[in-house]
This record gives structure tokens, sequence and C-alpha cells, in this order.
């Protein structure tokens, strides 16, 4: 056993990620694997772990991620993958096995509520840590499982105003339909913006005991879609976009011609002759547990 709950349960989010969640990665694999691994690897070229080093990968999703710190880290050394979802353990799992990836392993746990028994060289975590509940338990459960000046290294999303496509295409679905205060379909948590602010997550690393924490700014052009249509299938799957037409439920199923109608204007700026691409902007965070 290499990991001790803590703190509270994270039921919905779990909920969540393990179900239609899952679902709409699973579809949009390819859009979000090749988007954000452009952002992930830019923060590995400024912070990368060493031969032979222990990492734990942080949301560790379909574990793509994790197989990349195994390779860097090299036979000698071990990569562990943490989500809250089973379905995506499961789903890296057996592609770490099918790649014949030896030295990746992979665990189902809350990091808000997990104390790791194990220790890491160097955690990283590519778009994992903006949906915690309590980000301050579990960045301070990944801190004290890293050894004395252990690195962390998360990529996370910059602001709704530095991400137009984001926003536009949320202030768009927001025209014909808004988020119901209160619905049966669980959420995803706090959001992918709710680590944008530098100040806040400095707030938060600091009370989860980290030190020397760092923001880099990378601004890298992301593929969301083969063509038009293709963009507003992802758009309305995944995203602020997505979550506000899949909370409303019927109400956005009975005008969703009207919203893909004018996300197609909204995004059509975005049409390149190999796709559609946008601008998106991220922060690398780098910090230090105490040596």
């Amino acid at each position: 056993m290499s990991a001790q709950r803590t703190w509270v349960e994270n039921d919905e989010a779990t909920e969540a990620w393990n179900g239609p969640l899952f679902d709409r990665f699973v579809e949009h694999r390819e859009i979000v694997t090749t988007g954000l691994g452009a952002h992930g690897e830019a923060a590995l070229r400024l912070y990368s772990p060493a031969r032979g080093q222990r990492v734990l990968d942080i949301g560790c999703g379909f574990g793509d991620t994790t197989q990349r710190l195994a390779e860097m880290v090299g036979p000698d050394g071990q990569a562990v993958g943490v989500d809250v979802a089973e379905r995506f353990i499961e789903a890296a799992t057996e592609e770490a096995r099918q790649a014949g990836v030896t030295n990746a392993r992979f665990i189902a746990a809350d990091v808000q509520m997990t104390e790791f028994e194990d220790t890491y060289d160097f955690a990283f975590s590519r778009m994992g840590t903006m949906f915690f509940a309590n980000p301050v338990a579990a960045l301070r459960n990944v801190r004290q499982a890293l050894v004395a000046g252990g690195r962390l290294c998360m990529v996370v999303w910059r602001r709704k105003l530095d991400n137009d496509w984001l926003h536009r295409a949320e202030l768009t679905v927001e025209e014909f339909v808004t988020e119901p205060e209160e619905t049966d379909e669980p959420t995803c948590g706090p959001g992918p913006f709710s680590l944008a602010d530098a100040d806040t997550t400095s707030h938060i690393l600091l009370n989860a005991g980290f030190e020397q924490i760092s923001f880099h700014r990378s601004d890298i052009d992301i593929w969301i879609g083969r063509d038009l249509d293709h963009a507003v299938e992802f758009v309305t799957a995944l995203g602020p976009a997505g979550e506000v037409i899949r909370l409303a439920g019927d109400d956005a199923e009975r005008v969703r011609p009207q919203i893909e109608a004018a996300l197609r204007e909204t995004l059509a700026e975005f049409v390149h002759p190999d796709g559609v691409r946008a601008p998106a902007s991220t922060w690398i965070v780098a910090a230090k547990a105490p040596a």
C-alpha cells in the first residue's frame, strides 16, 4: 500500500472525472494530449527530473505524462501516476503495459486526502492541480511526499482573458443558457482557472509549506480541431463552455443548433490551413520542499 487517506473525500469531483468527463476526454483525447502536451514539454525543458529519480505525476489522466517522466528518469528511476478517477488509472496502466514501460505504475487516489507513504524527488503536474476543493491540503500532501529540497513543477492555465478562445466560447454559450445554481450533474471542482492568479497560487503553495516559488509564462498556440465543426464539438464537450452546456442539460440541448452556429462565428478567426489553432497561455509554476 503506497498511500494513506487523510482530510475529506471529494466525492462529487471524483464522480465527474470518473464519469462524463472521462468519456469526453476519451472522445477528444487527440486534442487534449497534443495541445496540452506542448505546454507540458515546455515545463519539462525548464524543470526536469534527473536519471534515477522517483517522480510523482499528479492528475496523470491517461498516463502519457507519466510515461514521458519514466523515460526521463530511466530504468533506475520510477514514475508514479496518481489520479482521482479509477477509469483513467485503468487506461493508463494498460497503455503503459502495452508500451512495455516497466518503471511506471499508477494509483487511484484523491491527492487532497492522501498521505503518501513513498517519497519522491520530483513532482510534476500538467493541468492536474486546478480541481482540488482544498488545494492547500492537496499540495501539502505532495510537499510531505517530497524529499528535502524536492522540486514541484506544475502547469496551470493563466487567466481566461489570456486564453481568449476559451473565454469567448463560454461567453457565447452564456448568451443562450447559464449554468444552473443547482444540478444533479456532478461538477469538476473549482474549475480550470482556479490557479490562474499568481498571488493566489503563491499563497496556496506557501500555506502548503513550499518555498522558492516561481512563475514562468508560457504562450504556445494549441490545435483545437481539424476544422471548424471539430473545434465546435470540442468546446461544447470540454472546458468552461462545455461545462455550462453539460450542467444546463435539456435547456442547452433545446438551443444547441443556435449555440453551435454562434460558436462557429466565434471561432472562425482561429481557422488556419492546417486546422483550428488558438493562442493558449499557461503558468509553469515551480516550488521546492524545504531543504
